[in-house]
């Protein structure tokens, strides 16, 4: 059989008294047994070296067909495969473009560029910064100006809440074929919202509207958005805190890069929000998806106008009903001896 190692994750253990055991990637414990095994049902020492060598793919003696049984058990159960390289970024996808605060997109491009991307990383003067109330409009972002130099992918990365309608350019990215990622932070709660690579997935409208929709205080939350906000001593991002943002969004911009498949039993990447709290660093996901488009309200069709007197049908006139027929008279009943 061709040689081959345990997936990552997966690890073999042998238990002193119990033989061997597996542990998966979930991190249970499963026992490993065999038909050839001794009087306690543990393999002996030469089985257990033997099987140790042939799933750590190390170069030992033909194994017997027990121990191809029990590695093609392995391999059945997913433990077992040829070892494989770990993807690298495909060319066409390393052009990255990074807007946003630096005190995220620094950490950020740090970990792309060890990922094997290529992050650009814009200007802070050219990102706009989140208004303070609504006297001071954010300039407009044209979709022709994130769409410039043709990156791949565009990430967005906000130390504060989102501006009303900062995003919805960057909303149109995916249906031009350029990936679209963002975070932002309110206090001291940040969020990682789904990265969205085609029309059709989840974009910023989407979870802002999703998010009204879940909670009772919709109001407060949209007039917390737009502003203004009294606050006191700012929330400063710590520099784990910028990592494990900064960790989150590199990882879900490679798989996406890369075509990694989503983990079985979790959320897809591109319908999961990420809700992080600041304070622990503690990560919860929640399930999102897009908003249906709504449908347009029905044209109003005028009443038709009133038809006037003068050309008014006049009714048809009565049929009379047939004549009524007269009860016959009685005819009194003669009596017995009248």
């Amino acid at each position: 059989m061709p040689r081959n190692r345990l997936v990552p994750g997966v690890e073999v253990v042998a238990v002193p008294g119990r033989g061997l055991a597996v542990r998966t990637a979930e991190g249970e414990f499963l026992s490993v047994r065999t038909r050839r095994a001794d009087h306690s049902d543990h393999m002996d020492h030469a089985d257990q070296d033997a099987l140790l060598s042939l799933l750590a793919g190390a170069p030992s003696a033909p194994p017997d067909e027990e121990l191809r049984r029990v590695a093609r058990g392995f391999e059945e159960a997913g433990y077992l495969a040829a070892p494989v390289r770990p993807p690298r970024w495909p060319a066409a996808r390393r052009d990255v473009r990074l807007l946003g605060d630096p005190v995220l997109t620094g950490p950020l491009a740090a970990q792309l560029t060890a990922l094997g991307a290529l992050p650009r990383t814009a200007p802070a003067t050219a990102v706009p910064a989140p208004v303070a109330s609504p006297a001071s409009p954010v300039p407009p972002t044209t979709i022709e100006d994130l769409l410039e130099g043709g990156p791949a992918a565009v990430v967005w990365c906000l130390d504060g809440p989102v501006p009303d309608g900062l995003w919805d350019a960057a909303d149109r990215l995916p249906e031009h074929g350029t990936a679209w990622l963002r975070c932002h932070r309110e206090g001291w709660q940040a969020y990682v919202e789904p990265l969205a690579a085609a029309p059709g997935d989840v974009t910023a409208a989407h979870v802002r509207a999703r998010r009204l929709a879940a909670t009772p205080a919709h109001r407060e939350l949209a007039a917390y958005w737009s502003g203004p906000r009294t606050s006191g001593e700012p929330v400063r991002l710590t520099v784990p805190a910028a990592a494990l943002l900064a960790a989150l969004l590199a990882d879900d911009l490679a798989r996406w890069a890369t075509g990694a498949p989503d983990t079985a039993g979790a959320v897809p990447a591109r319908r999961r929000l990420r809700h992080v709290d600041l304070r622990t660093l503690a990560v919860t996901e929640h399930p999102v998806l897009p908003v249906p488009a709504v449908a347009p309200m029905p044209a109003v069709v005028p009443a038709p106008a009133a038809v006037p007197m003068s050309t008014a049908v006049p009714a048809p006139a009565a049929v009379p009903g047939p004549s009524a027929v007269p009860a016959p008279a009685v005819v009194p009943t003669p009596r017995k001896g009248g």
